[in-house]
C-alpha cells in the first residue's frame, strides 16, 4: 500500500507516562519507555516530559535503540498572551527539534483550553473563540509558521478536544484563514471521532495540508459515558476513552488507503494516552504495531 520509505512509524510516550497527569506512569523511566518502543517495532518517538533536553544525551539514548524524534507538542497562547511570549518559547522549542532532526512542529492553542482541567465538563464548557481571538490566533499561527520556515520546518496544527479548534467547522476556519505555505494540519483520528466529527471527510478535504498524522482509537462506550456524565477530558482519559489503533471503534483501513492514494509522506504516530497501570504500554504498543502491519502493510 505504501512505498518503501514513504512513511515512518513512531509512538508517543504518553502511553507510558502522562504529561498532563504525571501520576499516570510516574514510576516509568525514560529508558524503559524508549526501550519498549523499539522492542515493539517502532522507529520514532515524540517527546515526553521525562526526555532529556540535552540533545547529545537524547541522541545517544535514541540511537542505541534505532529511534528518531518525529516531533514534539508546543503549547501556544496566541489568544491569551502577547505574541512575543509565545514566539520566544516557540523558537527555543523549534531549535531543539531542529537539532534532533525533526521536520515538523506540533502546535496547539492553549488559550482558554480546558483539556488540562480535571473537573471542567468537556463538551459543555469547550472554549469558543471570539472573532478577535480568531484574528489573533490565525495571524499568530502564520507568524509561527514563518519562524519554523527559518529552519526549513513546518508548523502542523493539532486540533484537540477541549480547545478552540476541535470541530469540523473550527478546523475549516483555521484552514481557510491561514496560508498553506505557513500552516499545515496534524490529522488526529481519535480527537475527531471523540468530538463527533466525520474523520474521513476531514482527511479527504484537507489531504494536501496534512503533514503529520496521529493514530488514536476511541472506545465508543467510554466516549458516550463522558458525554452523558459531563466528565472532563482528563477524566475521560483516565476512564480509557482512548486506545491504540485496532482496539476501539475506528476502522483504520480507509484512513490508510486514502493517505496511501494521496502519496502522504512523513510520520504516523501512535498516540493513545491511557493509565499504564490498566493498559500495559508495552503490550498495547505491540498490539498497535501488529494492527498497523495488517491494515497497511507497513
Amino acid at each position: 500500500m505504501f512505498k518503501e520509505n514513504q512513511v515512518k512509524l513512531a509512538i508517543a510516550p504518553i502511553g507510558w507516562t502522562n504529561d498532563d497527569m504525571p501520576d499516570l506512569g510516574g514510576d516509568v523511566t525514560f529508558e524503559q519507555c524508549i526501550s519498549e518502543m523499539a522492542l515493539a517495532g517502532f522507529t520514532g518517538s515524540e517527546v515526553g516530559n521525562k526526555y532529556p533536553r540535552d540533545t547529545a544525551v537524547l541522541k545517544k539514548a535514541l540511537h542505541l535503540r534505532g529511534l528518531e524524534i518525529a516531533s514534539a507538542w508546543f503549547s501556544a497562547f496566541l489568544t491569551s498572551k502577547p505574541f512575543e511570549e509565545t514566539a520566544e518559547a516557540f523558537m527555543r522549542h523549534r531549535d531543539f527539534l531542529h537539532e534532533m532532526g525533526a521536520k515538523v512542529i506540533v502546535v496547539s492553542e492553549q488559550g482558554n483550553s480546558i483539556q488540562g482541567q480535571m473537573s471542567t465538563p468537556l463538551f459543555e464548557e469547550k472554549p469558543v473563540f471570539t472573532e478577535e481571538e480568531w484574528s489573533l490566533f490565525l495571524d499568530g499561527l502564520e507568524r509561527l509558521g514563518d519562524l519554523a520556515a527559518e529552519k526549513g520546518m513546518k508548523v502542523v496544527y493539532h486540533h484537540h478536544m477541549g480547545t478552540g479548534v476541535q470541530t469540523t467547522e473550527e478546523i475549516a476556519k483555521l484552514m481557510e484563514g491561514t496560508d498553506p505555505a505557513k500552516v499545515s494540519l496534524l490529522y488526529d483520528t481519535g480527537h475527531l471521532v471523540f468530538s463527533g466529527e466525520d474523520h474521513l471527510e476531514v482527511l479527504t478535504k484537507y489531504m494536501d495540508r496534512i503533514h503529520h498524522v496521529h493514530l488514536k482509537d476511541v472506545r465508543a462506550d467510554v466516549a458516550e459515558k463522558v458525554k452523558e456524565n459531563k466528565m472532563s477530558f482528563l477524566s475521560g482519559v483516565k476512564e480509557g476513552v482512548f486506545t491504540v489503533p485496532g482496539d476501539g471503534q475506528i476502522d483504520f483501513k480507509p484512513v490508510f488507503e486514502l493517505l496511501s492514494e494521496a502519496g502522504y509522506e512523513g510520520w504516523f504516530v501512535v498516540e493513545a494516552e491511557q493509565d499504564p497501570a490498566v493498559a500495559n504500554p508495552f503490550e498495547y504498543a505491540g498490539k498497535a504495531r501488529q494492527y498497523i502491519r495488517e491494515m497497511s502493510g507497513l
